[in-house]
């Protein structure tokens, strides 16, 4: 399988990486790219980005990119903070009054965007037509009962977040989280929440065996129990809304704007995305460091591992691998299947991977972690 697009010879290692995971029959499509400051040192793709049909996965194939959505959510709702329009730590109240029922009365903004919320589930069964509709989600949550006090522990919400958040987003600009995005900070990139047909058209099919090999298994095998466990809060926090027939392809699904998980986008958009963000383009310098600082780290109530969040931001835990170089100053977040979103403002870095051959792990994924690796080697 040929891989295409460009690397800088000092980035070699990650197109070695790239490359063998091909050869090992570890992709089907994929692409990765890295921006070292303004510079797109990486871009590279190759493979099939639909099993069926045999069509190739092109420089310019957006896939779907499940959770990696969240960061972009965040980058909104930080850049509404950054204009003043709500204190991430006062009440959910202030701008959202039908919120404050059952409990959740001192729910604060910081809450919703570092999964403290406790209502990472939905309690009726809903449809990827009423997910499409952001007021109707958020209307449901704001009268549910949390699973816990928010504000006393965390747990990852999965796909509630998006609504959570996205209601600051929706409430405080009048726009949806996926129309805010586009016409505040993403421009040209190829970067979608709610993508349009000519893009789901052309976009990647995701599938969900490996063809001739695997990747070695999931080191998070707690996650995968308690995930067929039909009563475990994280069962229950990824299947409803149900995505309805071929899951997250799904056209309905990939248009309707989910503001957690239902982003499209290319390897080299995500990276610009984080190019722009670690470089003070869509908030201030300041205000990144504010999201990223850790809000809260350890047992997760729903992935039942260790995990770390900021304002939206995943921080490295066992749900978001680094290597040790970048322990201490790597953000981002990953997507189910494999995924990956990092910036890091010490280094300079913006790095996306993307792909259509769903791996293993629910956050994180051997593959992304691999190519991080190469990426930091790289750097020294």
């Amino acid at each position: 399988m040929t891989v295409q697009g460009h690397c800088d010879p000092a980035f070699g290692a990650v197109r070695e990486v790239f490359e063998r995971h091909f050869a090992k029959g570890r992709e089907l499509g994929a692409s990765v790219s890295v921006y070292q400051g303004d510079r797109l040192v990486v871009d590279l793709w190759g493979g099939v980005a639909d099993r069926r049909t045999g069509r190739a996965w092109e420089s310019d194939t957006p896939c779907v990119a499940f959770s990696c959505t969240k960061a972009v959510t965040a980058a909104a709702a930080a850049l509404l903070a950054e204009r003043g329009l709500y204190d991430p730590d006062a009440p959910v109240a202030d701008w959202w009054p039908e919120y404050a029922v059952n409990g959740k009365e001192s729910t604060t903004a910081a809450h919703l965007l570092s999964h403290q919320a406790g209502l990472p589930v939905l309690d009726r069964p809903t449809t990827a037509q009423e997910a499409a509709d952001p007021e109707f989600i958020a209307g449901l949550l704001a009268a549910q009962a949390p699973q816990w006090t928010p504000g006393s522990t965390h747990g990852y919400h999965a796909l509630t977040y998006g609504w959570l958040a996205g209601e600051i987003v929706r409430r405080l600009s009048g726009r949806p989280v996926g129309e805010f995005v586009r016409e505040e900070f993403a421009g040209d990139l190829d970067l979608w929440i709610g993508a349009p047909d000519e893009v789901i058209e052309r976009s990647a099919r995701l599938s969900s065996t490996r063809p001739g090999g695997t990747d070695g298994g999931d080191l998070l095998t707690r996650i995968s129990d308690a995930y067929l466990n039909p009563e475990s809060l994280l069962n229950r926090a990824l299947n409803n809304p149900d995505p309805g027939k071929g899951g997250f392809n799904n056209p309905v699904v990939l248009s309707g704007g989910w503001p957690a998980a239902g982003m499209v986008t290319t390897a080299r958009s995500l990276a610009g995305f984080y190019r722009d963000l670690v470089g003070g383009r869509i908030v201030q310098p300041e205000t990144l460091r504010s999201a990223i600082e850790p809000r809260v780290s350890g047992p997760d109530q729903v992935l039942l591992v260790d995990s770390s969040f900021g304002l939206g931001f995943m921080r490295p835990s066992l749900t978001y691998l680094v290597p040790p170089a970048a322990q201490r100053t790597a953000f981002g977040h990953t997507g189910a299947g494999g995924s990956i979103g990092l910036g890091d403002v010490e280094a300079g870095i913006g790095m996306a991977y993307v792909m259509n051959l769903m791996g293993n792990a629910l956050s994180g994924d051997f593959r992304a972690h691999r190519l991080v690796e190469a990426v930091y080697a790289s750097l020294t």
